[in-house]
């Protein structure tokens, strides 16, 4: 999890926050000027399913605080779903996989019905080659056959102001590829 700001969006240090439900420091937000951004890693599930429906039932609770008063929200992270089928290389989909669950996806669903926008799919509705994770073995992530399990959701009105939303997949070691989006704001 890392955040990247110009010193022109934020001339001060911001400070950085753990929301209360947050035990783990899976979130850390900061306020901005222009919204408040937080950095997500949800847990995976393979160890303790029902802690990862928790934490995105919270995740949930909190888009819906700024839907309602505290202004424009930016999360973005590893959130460890898969939207939809699409969002699943057609070798690596499993109807019961973790990751794939419809409880899973229809909690994504819920948090994005709290005024958030997926901003990649917002410019690339259409691209079923869109992942953002691959498996360390067999090639796979050269070979692009992944998952999208990264994201950025942003209100409506920075949505609206995204200029770009790219995966790099070339970048560094790990078996995620950074998400980069950039807002004209």
């Amino acid at each position: 999890m890392g955040f990247h700001l110009r010193k022109a969006a934020s001339p001060e240090r911001p400070a950085f926050h753990h929301p209360e439900f947050d035990y783990e420091h899976r979130i850390v937000t900061v306020q901005l000027p222009q919204a408040t951004v937080a950095s997500i890693y949800v847990p995976n599930g393979g160890k303790d399913f029902a802690a990862k429906m928790r934490f995105l039932e919270a995740m949930d609770l909190y888009a819906a605080e700024f839907q309602s008063a505290k202004g424009p929200l930016v999360m973005c992270g590893d959130f460890n779903v898969a939207r939809t089928d699409m969002d699943v290389h057609p070798k690596e989909r499993k109807p019961r996989a973790i990751g794939q669950l419809p409880e899973e996806r229809q909690l994504i669903e819920q948090i994005l019905s709290r005024g958030l926008i997926d901003v990649h799919r917002k410019l690339e509705p259409d691209n079923a080659d869109l992942f953002t994770w691959w498996a360390p073995w067999r090639n796979m992530k050269q070979r692009n056959i992944g998952w999208r399990l990264d994201y950025v959701f942003a209100s409506q009105a920075l949505a609206d102001r995204v200029t770009s939303c790219v995966v790099q997949r070339e970048v560094g070691t790990s078996d995620h590829g950074p998400v980069v989006a950039v807002f004209d704001v």
